[in-house]
Parts: structure tokens; sequence; C-alpha cells
């Protein structure tokens, strides 16, 4: 860093993050800021070293980045991996492979092949390092936090522009310090920190703030616990989590032979947070998140003896070994129960090596496990979809419905040791009770250390001459993106959808087998809009004589959940113009934002029980509100009841201008069209 640049980024950390000093979060946001001030609630902007897109996002961002005009990304390290939709149950899929991969050639992309891993984990063993910010197309990007990274999931949108070298606006967050003492005991793993931190604040209790774990609890939890930990900071909403770089990260690079990335980063003894929280682990105990809510969290104990027909052990809340390991170990020389099915789904390639070469998987197939190839799969619902109403354990991060690709779902979230244990006794089980029943003893984690290195499905980018030469392959599935048209002076419709709160973008454009192979196409998977919560929506839509321009109505924490931008697009090339909540997820009112949707919040929350589905609204003057220094308020008149409701928005100038101009990417268009004349 430039002597400048270091002393600016000291003074800002001087200046601090409201009450908040000298945290690992300030350093990191500090050493990275280019726009705005520390203070939080105002806007920043940061600088982005290394971004993450997977393949259930990242055909829409290389598209973006076609529209864009970028020639190649301008990032130390981008990556593109295959993850998500690996079930190839028809062509779709593929096709949409063979377009990230020549995208990811012609843009100067790291390409991860189908079955290398799931993101997360993979970038953090291969390319993570402590100190760099990370912007990734995918909500749980928030896991390399657990390195001493600021890793932020966001819209595909806001990662393509950061891959152009465009820095990362977000509102600048609240730094919530939760101290750690103590040790885990025995049977309870990093998982249930996670879920005690879901039972005591619940899936809206870290919006807009960032999670710093600090402590001496930290010294015996690995890199890898950590990442089971930051992964689900996205679950209370979190903008990120935050870990420091100490001695548990330096072992994690040594073993990955990348000791050279080490650069400690600790916060300052007399650091101070904007909240504080306290947990001591050797309090905790197993613990479960009942359906259909990552925040719906009792004691395992307290639902011991639920009948279990399906345990699933995976996805990017498994990060590492261990888990795995613990499972294999737990099952040896034992049968699941009856009807049950136990799965297993290696969080990478590599993990599945050291299984396969510790004896470990012969332990769990002949316990009955059935292994899946490594990638996310079931935990967006693409495979093992469970009967209808029969219960599943998962290690997996959520479990909103019908996210398991069953539509009567009824998912459980837990740690490998509980799903294990449940697995076995074909009931939910506690594994201390297990274990005392038994006799058995608690796996050795000494023993559980990586050894398998595997860079061959990793593709490093071509030389830029080489890479300028590619033509985009693309199938009859990949769709262009769609045109957006200029937000109109007044917004008209009728109120098309009114959902409650917690509504989930999985609810808003589902994942699972049926809809993402469509999710290239944005008109065969507008179909799927919103059809969890009415399955008539995207006809009522489509069908009205009008022009379609609607509205929604939705209640507090409108969007919760995965980052796909999809939630976002499909609905307004159905003709959504607005949505009126109670209160917005943070990545979900950027997308609408990004793609020309206006996000509005009742004044007075009480209004949202006097609108009614199919009342019709009239918003006047939305120009004029969204003008750069204008108040942001605006009235709605509901012509069917005769009422007003007075709206706000939070829109900073730069997203207001998108908004009018009908997304992010009309607006660079129309900017750089101003420049041309000028």
């Amino acid at each position: 860093m430039a002597a400048g640049t270091r002393a600016a980024a000291d003074a800002a950390r001087q200046e601090g993050a409201g009450g908040a000093r000298g945290t690992v979060t300030q350093r990191l946001i500090a050493d990275h800021l280019v726009e705005g001030t520390m203070e939080p609630g105002g806007e920043i902007g940061l600088r982005i070293d290394q971004t993450l897109t997977q393949d259930a996002t990242g055909t829409l961002v290389m598209q973006e980045l076609e529209a864009l005009g970028l020639d190649r990304v301008r990032t130390e390290a981008s990556v593109q991996y295959v993850d998500h939709n690996i079930l190839q149950a028809d062509e779709r899929n593929a096709e949409d492979h063979a377009f990230l991969r020549s995208a990811a050639h012609r843009f100067g992309v790291w390409y991860s092949k189908p079955g290398n891993g799931v993101s997360h984990p993979v970038h953090m063993q291969h390319f993570g390092r402590p100190g760099a910010t990370l912007a990734g197309s995918d909500s749980h990007t928030c896991a390399a936090g657990s390195m001493g990274m600021f890793a932020v999931g966001t819209g595909g949108l806001e990662v393509a522009l950061a891959m152009s070298g465009r820095p990362l606006r977000l509102r600048m967050p609240e730094i919530w310090g939760i101290r750690l003492t103590g040790a885990l005991p025995a049977w309870v793993s990093a998982k249930d920190v996670v879920l005690e931190m879901l039972r005591r604040h619940g899936v809206k209790g870290a919006v807009n703030r960032v999670l710093e774990y600090h402590g001496p609890g930290l010294a015996a939890l690995s890199a890898m616990d950590r990442h089971v930990i930051a992964n689900m900071g996205a679950e209370l909403g979190a903008t990120t989590t935050v870990f420091p770089a100490d001695e548990a990260v330096r072992d994690f690079l040594r073993d990955e032979g990348r000791e050279d990335d080490f650069t400690p980063l600790t916060a300052d003894p007399d650091a101070r947070y904007d909240r504080v929280d306290e947990i001591d682990l050797s309090s905790l105990e197993p613990l479960i998140a009942r359906p259909t809510s990552p925040g719906n969290v009792v004691p395992v104990r307290e639902v011991a003896g639920e009948e279990v027909h399906q345990a699933v052990i995976g996805s990017s809340a498994n990060p590492g070994l261990r888990d795995f390991a613990v499972a294999a170990a737990i099952v040896r020389g034992r049968q699941t129960g009856a009807g049950v099915s136990l799965d297993v789904n290696p969080t990478s390639r590599e993990i599945l090596q050291d299984l396969t070469r510790s004896g470990a998987v012969l332990d769990l197939i002949t316990a009955g496990a059935r292994i899946h190839q490594a990638g996310c799969l079931g935990c967006i619902g693409m495979g093992q979809a469970p009967a209808v109403g029969r219960n599943s354990l998962r290690t997996f991060p959520r479990n909103f419905p019908g996210r398991s690709g069953t539509e009567e779902d009824a998912v459980w979230l837990c740690s490998p040791e509980t799903a294990t244990a449940s697995a076995l006794t074909g009931v939910i089980t506690d594994p201390r009770d297990w274990a005392a029943r038994t006799g058995a003893q608690p796996p050795e984690a000494g023993a559980m250390r990586r050894a398998a290195h595997n860079t061959a499905m990793l593709e490093p980018p071509p030389p830029p001459a080489e890479a300028a030469r590619v033509e985009l392959v693309r199938g009859p599935g990949v769709s262009a993106l769609p045109d957006l048209d200029p937000m109109p002076d007044t917004v008209r419709g009728p109120v098309l959808l009114k959902v409650g709160d917690d509504v989930s973008t999985d609810e808003i454009s589902p994942a699972g087998a049926k809809a993402l192979p469509f999710r290239s196409h944005i008109p065969r998977l507008a179909a799927f809009t919103f059809t969890r919560i009415d399955p008539e929506y995207p006809h009522r839509a489509t069908d009205r004589e009008e022009d379609g321009e609607h509205l929604v109505v939705g209640g507090d924490n409108y969007g919760q959940g995965s980052s796909r931008e999809h939630a976002a697009i499909t609905p307004r090339y159905l003709g959504l113009r607005a949505v009126i909540a109670k209160s917005y997820a943070r990545i979900h009112w950027q997308n609408l934002a990004n793609f020309g949707v206006l996000a509005l919040e009742f004044m007075d929350p009480a209004d949202y029980d006097r609108i009614q589905q199919d009342d019709e609204l009239v918003i006047e003057g939305v120009r004029a509100a969204l003008a750069p220094t204008a108040e942001p308020c605006l009235t709605a008149r509901n012509t069917t009841r005769d009422e007003e409701y007075r709206l706000r928005h939070r829109l900073p100038p730069h997203r207001r201008a998108a908004v009018l101009a009908g997304g992010v990417i009309p607006a660079l268009a129309a900017h750089e069209a101003r420049e041309t004349d000028a």
C-alpha cells in the first residue's frame, strides 16, 4: 500500500466506526476504503481484491460483464465455481457449464470444474488470504471471514462491477463483538455455536452488522470450525462475519502449503465494539433448528424421539474434513436405522480423497451411507429431496420451506454429531445420550487434518492475448439480459401479492431441480416467481389487460436468504415496479435497486395491515423524489380504499440514478453515452 493511502487508512481507523475502536473489522475496512466515512448507516465504497461466483448466479454475472464491455477482470483473483447445479438431469446445466468456462477464459477468471467442491471452502483453501476483501455472488461468501478477510455476499451485478475495478458499495455496518470463552465440551461442535447465536438473536438479529468473534475461546477453534460459524452469519442477516488471523489461520495456511500468504491481523487489546455479546463455549449443548427457519432453535433433548427418515451431511456449512470424519467414526461398525437414508455430500474433492485414503468412505458405505459428488446439491434442492412431511436432519445452513426440493418438507438443521447419531437410532437423538448408552468415545479431532492437495480441477485464466480470441459458448438455454425501461414518474397498479415477514429469496425465485436449470433463461425462470407463495402469481402478472405493472407488499426482513438476483429480475420481468415493505434484507434491497425496482418502506408500519391484495395503488412524483438531493419521502394513494400511506426510500444518490434509469446497466450505458457526446 502506498504511504499516502496507508496514512489515510490509519486516519480513518482512528476516526472509528461510531463507538467501535481498534477492531479487526475496522482495520479491514479502513485499508480498503475508497468512498465514504466509517460511520454506521452511511454508504461506503470498498476496493475489492478477490471475487467468487458460482454457477447458479455466475451466468448472469458473465452476461453483465459482457454488457459492461469489460475486456479482463481488474481484481487480484476472480474464480468461477461450478458447485450448485452439477446434477445433470438434462442438457441445460451442462450447457451453462460450457458457457461459464468460455466466459471465464474470455474475462481472465479462474474456473473450478464441476465436482471440484463448494466455492467457499475451496476458495479459502486455494485463494483466501488474511487482510483481503472478497465479494461473492453467494450469500455465504461471508464464510471467508474465518481467516481474517472482509468477505461479503452480494448480488451478481455488484460482483460484476467489482470485477471491473469499481468499488463495492454497502451501508457501513455496526461492529458487534462476540467474546468467546471456555472450550466446547464433547459431542458439541462449531455448528452449535452459530445455532446458539440464532437461538438468541433470530434471523434478523445481525442485519447491517458485522459479527466479530474474539476472546480466549478462539484458541480451541480451528480455521474450519470458524468457517462453520462465519458461514451461517448470513442466517442472522449479518453483512459479514470476521475472525482474527491468528495462529489457527497460520496453521491452516501451512497445511495448505501457503504459509507465505499469512499476515497476522488481530484486534487491539482495548478494542471497543458498537454492541457486545458473550458465549461460554463450555456451557453449550447440542442444538437443532426446527422447520422452517434457521432461527427456530431449541436444544436437541427438547425434541428427542421425533422420527427421522433422512440425515444429510455436507454443504458449505461443513467445510472441513473433520465433520465428515466424525460421522465416519460414529458409524464405524454400526448400521443406520431402518428406513433412514444417511446421505454424505463431501464439500470438496480433496476431502473425498482424504476420506477414501483413511478408510472412512468404507466405514460410511458399510454402515449404509450414500456417497454423493462434491458440491452443494441437496442444500439447494439439487437431489436428495426428502419425502413429503418426513423429517430430514441436515447439517446445512438453511431450511426455508421447499428449499430441499420438496414443497411440504420438514427440514431440521443440526451438527454432524446430532445428524449421525440420529441416523443410527432412527429418531432425533442428542449425541451425548447416544454415547452414554453405547459407551462410544468422542472421535479424535487431532487425526482429522487434511492431507490431499489437488489443483488439477482449477483451470487458470489464459494470457490476455489468448483470452481476447475466446468466443462465448451460448447454448439455447442462455438468454440475453432483459431490456429494462426507465422508472415512470407515476407508479400505478394493483398489489398483486401481499406477503408476511421473513419472506426468503427461495420463496421469490425458487431453488431446486425444477427451477434452477432455467437460471440463465429469464423468461422461462419467471414462470416460477413467487409460486411457493402463490402458484398463480406469474399468470396473474402476465394475463392482465394493462401493461402488467404492479406492486408487492411485504413485512419485515423482505428478501432474506440467498444473494440470487433472479429474485429481483424475474418479478421485474413480469412487471413489478415497486415493493413496499416494513424492512428489507440487505442483499435483496441492493438487487432490487440494481434492476430498477423501487424499494419503499412504510413510515408507519401499521399501514401494512390496511392494504389488501388487489388494492389499486398510485404513487406520484417518483422521479422528483429520486432526485439526488430530494427528501426520500413519497405518498401512496389507495384508490380502492380511499386511503393514503406515507413512504420512504433509503437510496443514496448513485442508487437513485440506477432506479430512475431502470437499473445499473442502463444507468451506466446512459452515463457513457453522455460522456461520448460531451
